[in-house]
């Protein structure tokens, strides 16, 4: 793989570059993606639909403390993006020595507690009835691993503000491909039901760990940190924690939202209508994974510019992004307005010695899901605003908007609408918070989006 410099990111046209950077972030998202959206099929067709529904209840725990290793490397991300555009490696390596530390610390205390209160916590996410034991065993083997997804989420991140997108995609394809693996050799070959599911996704973890230590260690990156840069200086910790928070705080409301709607679909359904939500949920990142992508390359791309002073590099980025990403969605969306129950179908057995409980899931899943996934992504082809808009934000450095942009959709607007309006409309109004939601965030976004470069940036740039 040859080697790439950052100041490429300041060079080449915009759409090249941004071509070049999404295009391995959308791969490496898409088989990241596979790989949650095949481990379902897998769990599905070889545990049963109850074994989705337990995974569902879990991921809002490990995804969050991994989430934790995100937030520290998109914050520390965007600063090392601005410093080596600047020119300062000194800032560069100092910033991510401090991501390291401040991962390995958060993180292991996080699965401390969330070990010691894990009778708790399953419960409280929608673990109820016959879904709390295989959850139990799903939780408790992948928390082992969680401090690796966290590492591995950091160090992602810090290898595309680097500029280095196709070493981020093997990271990502690393993980999914053995969990994979794994998976068809502990669930399928060996029959350890859930334990196989959870030790073939923490082994996952493990593999992509390794790959983004040996990226490192390598002569591909351009950060050689040494011990000094390990040790926490208060002002850098700072700066990574208000603009990390953006993305902590977006899955801290996620964690809230699953915990949410397992609950209210919970008492609406029983653990059928819980199933339902899991499946729609695991295409949610599969769906917009070329979407995603064009995010992540737009990330590094206006982080740099910025940080060099290139302001009409900037704007450019900003509407070629969003054409992108807009193109792309309306795509995804024409795919899932045709085809929901073939979506669906995918994640339910086909098994004639299903017991009879198992079937009159599947059955429900079948007649309920092509309504709620038509409503649920009814506003697609508007999200690429939505996304790009609050990443701009990010990436220049301005904690403050790029919060609150990105909790509106899910923080401000669908959380009090998914509370509201089932009592009025039952399930119908669960899933028609989604696409409510979306378009409030949309208007939102735009006006904030608009103002900044209409503004501040046009300002900038003269």
């Amino acid at each position: 793989m040859a080697r790439v410099s950052s100041e490429e990111l300041g060079a080449e046209p915009i759409g090249k570059l941004l071509i070049k950077q999404a295009v391995p972030a959308s791969i490496g998202i898409l088989v990241m993606s596979l790989n949650v959206l095949v481990d379902s099929v897998f769990v599905g067709n070889w545990i049963g639909s109850i074994a989705i529904a337990a995974i569902n209840v879990v991921l809002p725990v490990s995804f969050f403390i991994g989430a934790l290793g995100m937030a520290i490397g998109v914050g520390g991300s965007s600063i090392i993006s601005r410093a080596l555009g600047a020119n300062d490696k000194k800032k560069a390596l100092f910033t991510f020595g401090n991501q390291i530390t401040l991962t390995l610390i958060v993180t292991l205390l996080m699965v401390a507690v969330g070990l010691y209160y894990i009778d708790d916590l399953i419960p409280a996410f929608g673990g109820k009835g016959s879904i709390f034991e295989p959850a139990k065993i799903y939780y408790t083997i992948v928390l082992y691993g969680v401090p690796f997804l966290a590492l591995c989420m950091m160090g992602n991140t810090v290898i595309r503000a680097e500029g280095k997108p196709k070493f981020a995609m093997v990271a990502m394809i690393i993980p999914s491909v053995g969990n994979l693996l794994m998976d068809y050799i502990f669930i399928y070959l060996l029959d350890w039901g859930m334990h196989g599911a959870a030790w073939a996704t923490t082994i996952g973890y493990l593999l992509c760990c390794a790959y983004v230590f040996y990226f490192f260690v390598s002569k591909n990156s351009e950060l050689k940190i040494k011990p000094i840069h390990l040790s926490l200086q208060f002002p850098i910790i700072k700066e990574i924690g208000s603009l990390g928070v953006v993305t902590l705080s977006r899955q801290a409301v996620v964690s809230i939202i699953y915990l949410l709607m397992n609950n209210i679909l919970f008492n609406l359904g029983g653990e059928a209508m819980i199933a339902v939500y899991a499946i729609i949920a695991r295409t949610l990142m599969f769906a917009f994974f070329p979407v995603y992508g064009v995010t992540q390359g737009f990330l590094p791309i206006a982080g740099y510019n910025y940080g060099a002073k290139k302001y009409q590099r900037v704007q450019k980025t900003i509407t070629t992004a969003i054409k992108y990403a807009a193109l792309l969605a309306t795509l995804v969306f024409i795919g899932l307005m045709l085809f929901p129950t073939e979506i669906a179908s995918l994640f339910l057995s086909s098994n004639p010695n299903l017991s009879k409980s198992e079937l009159a899931i599947n059955k429900f899943v079948l007649e309920h899901i092509p309504t709620a996934m038509r409503l649920v992504y009814a506003a697609t082809p508007i999200i690429a605003l939505q996304l790009i808009g609050a990443a701009y934000f990010q990436a220049i450095g301005k904690a403050i908007p790029a919060l609150l942009l990105t909790l509106t959709r899910q923080g401000f607007f669908f959380i009090p609408l998914v509370i509201i309006l089932p009592k009025y409309y039952g399930e119908l109004g669960v899933w028609l918070a989604f696409p409510i939601a979306d378009v409030l965030a949309t208007i939102v976004t735009g006006y904030y989006l608009r103002r900044e470069i209409k503004k501040e940036l046009y300002e900038l740039k003269t």
